[in-house]
């Protein structure tokens, strides 16, 4: 292919073309998940919102991390489906700048959501008594959009670095989504600024947040273990065990993609990898946090009319 003006052109997404066996079965089961990312998520949005009980500082949270589940996995799974589905898998240059730009924007979100979610749950466990001052409603809505703002600023200077690269003659993306370490090695320059770059941004919005959430979790275990109810003790490493192994699922990947040294015998490990957070995590957050949850199996029950009485 030529080279040409990238701004006109478009990009090829190879994403699973190595096994094309395979990607009739990934298009049935990517599919599958996406629904019930849809589903699970729209419905903890939709019963935080009708049901008056829900209306607190955690089921706030936990909405805004179901929305941004949701546009985090719309932003690059419809284009994966198509792609899957016919030989095209082709993504326009503007439709490339848009995907990384969202892809980007509410990952970061996401990771700093996460610390404000662990932040909530310590004020809970270790100041209960302070909680409803501390987590006022209004200072809630700030820190949503904190997480929502860092986000959106971030990509939009982290994705127009990446853009500015000049590319080489060839398009084909060896990724099924546009994201930066794959588009950075259709570079004919060099690119060791972006990379320590995309190092010390997912170390400030990785490893920090972590650490942070950690923090927490530490503190709420230290109180947990003085708890001398057993009741308090179940309820406490109930709702935040659910916390960590959402944490759990949504780090640990990005951990593995965003913070080593780019090496390509790892690169088809690494969409596979991507996959999971971009596809399983999202609809797996609806069930972890609503198995074995007596608020939501209440609220539902009293949407449903089946418990007036409580």
């Amino acid at each position: 292919m030529k080279e040409k003006n990238a701004s006109s052109g478009y990009f090829v997404l190879l994403g699973f073309s190595n096994w094309p066996h395979l990607e009739l079965v990934l298009f049935v089961v990517i599919l599958m998940f996406y629904v019930m990312t849809l589903i699970g998520n729209l419905f903890i949005i939709f019963l935080s919102y009708l049901d008056s009980h829900l209306h607190t500082p955690m089921y706030f949270f936990l909405s805004n991390l179901s929305f941004l589940d949701l546009c985090y996995t719309t932003s690059s799974i419809p284009q994966l489906l198509i792609n899957l589905w016919g030989p095209e898998k082709t993504i326009s240059y503007a439709g490339c700048m848009i995907q990384l730009y969202f892809v980007l924007a509410l990952g970061t979100a996401e990771c700093v959501l996460l610390v404000v979610m662990s932040y909530d749950r310590y004020v809970a466990v270790c100041r209960p008594l302070h909680y409803t001052v501390l987590m006022h409603p209004r200072f809630c809505h700030l820190l949503a959009v904190a997480s929502w703002v860092c986000g959106f600023t971030t990509s939009a200077l982290h994705s127009s670095f990446t853009f500015w690269v000049p590319l080489c003659g060839h398009r084909q993306v060896d990724h099924f989504f546009c994201e930066v370490p794959a588009l950075l090695r259709l570079s004919c320059v060099d690119t060791r600024a972006n990379e320590l770059t995309l190092m010390v941004m997912s170390s400030i919005f990785v490893i920090i947040p972590l650490i942070l959430i950690l923090s927490s979790y530490g503190a709420i275990a230290q109180t947990a273990l003085r708890m001398r109810s057993t009741t308090g003790l179940q309820k406490v490493f109930g709702t935040c065990g659910a916390h960590l192994m959402v944490v759990s699922l949504f780090f640990i990947p990005i951990m593995c993609i965003y913070l080593q040294p780019p090496s390509g015998n790892s690169q088809d490990q690494g969409k596979f990898i991507a996959l999971f957070y971009t596809v399983v995590t999202p609809s797996l957050n609806p069930l972890i946090y609503t198995l074995r949850n007596k608020d939501v199996k209440g609220a539902v029950k009293r949407l449903m009319g089946w418990g007036r009485e409580m």
